[in-house]
């Protein structure tokens, strides 16, 4: 079903070619926003009569005036590069004189296990499985949400996570003390699969064209998703009624509520999970390929981050008030 906002003729058409090209409809909602935005910027104009000079304009606007993040602003350009690219059939050529957004050096917020157990806690029902996988896997929010039932392997204590950042697929650890609360959790998705089967919303979404090659398998209990919504929803591709993963939105709120009820004043994320989990896996003394393969990082720098977060203190500095306080 498509958006108001973007009920124009030519963003539907931009629609249609993220939707033949498989995009997620996160990303979709995305470009469809940064497109209509430069449209806008540039007071209407259609984006065939504009090109590299506009779309430096619009990117400088961002950083100066709307001083957004470096991640905000190349996304931006990521949505006017496939449009010019794809639906344009115009590459961009070089961009001159673009203002980027600064980034700042950043260390990732990090819970101690204390804390971390203090956040689990407070969390229940399937948001604790959630949480409890992004800090025992090193899950991101939306690998988590996206799990089905046949991506768990309890034999080989394993999680195969598909399609995950750039689009690959990786194998993660399964800690153990999940076994038990995933299959318990298990049976009464079963009963709720095999009752919306009854009542006629059995099928789930499959990705990219799988649903025609396999017509059964929509159907199928190991294609089901672990982490169900609560209520039956509209797929906005299909207009079909059925079932959908818990949404991502759900389990931040629920992530919010549990740092506050910690005590935690740092501002802690389902994403503060993943990181205390390659941050804690380094100090036990795990080797940092082991934890780039965990985390589906393309490059060993990324993860050697976390090797700056386990410094003692500044730089490893032992401070000589230490001497004085003893």
């Amino acid at each position: 079903m498509p958006s108001a906002r973007a009920h124009s003729p030519f963003l539907e058409s931009v629609r249609e070619t993220l939707r033949v090209r498989h995009y997620s409809l996160r990303t979709e909602k995305s470009y469809l926003h940064w497109i209509r935005r430069f449209i806008l910027f540039h007071e209407k104009r259609h984006p065939r009569e504009m090109a590299e000079r506009e779309v430096g304009a619009f990117l400088t606007h961002l950083a100066v005036d709307r001083q957004v993040s470096p991640t905000t602003q190349n996304l931006a350009l990521n949505a006017l590069v496939f449009l010019y690219a794809t639906v344009l059939e115009r590459p961009l050529g070089d961009i001159e004189g673009v203002v980027r957004a600064a980034r700042p050096a950043r260390l990732p917020v990090v819970l101690s296990p204390e804390e971390v157990r203090a956040v689990l806690s407070n969390l229940r029902g399937p948001y604790w499985m959630l949480g409890c996988l992004q800090y025992g896997s090193g899950l991101r929010l939306m690998e988590s949400v996206r799990l089905r039932v046949k991506d768990l392997d309890f034999r080989y204590r394993a999680i195969t996570v598909r399609n995950g950042k750039g689009g690959k697929d990786r194998v993660v650890t399964m800690p153990d003390g999940l076994v038990a609360p995933l299959r318990q959790h298990l049976l009464q998705r079963r009963a709720l699969f095999e009752e919306d089967c009854r009542a006629g919303f059995g099928e789930v979404a499959l990705p990219y064209a799988l649903a025609r090659k396999y017509p059964n398998a929509p159907y199928e209990w190991g294609w089901q998703f672990v982490f169900a919504a609560s209520s039956i929803g509209t797929d906005p591709y299909s207009g079909r009624q059925r079932r959908h993963h818990i949404h991502s939105s759900a389990v931040q709120k629920a992530m919010r509520r549990a740092v506050r009820a910690a005590g935690i004043v740092r501002p802690a994320s389902c994403h503060t999970l993943r990181h205390s989990f390659a941050t804690h896996l380094l100090e036990r003394g795990a080797d940092i390929r082991t934890v780039q393969e965990q985390l589906g990082h393309a490059d060993v720098r990324t993860t050697q981050i976390y090797t700056h977060v386990i410094q003692r203190g500044g730089n490893g500095v032992v401070s000589p008030l230490n001497a004085l306080l003893a």
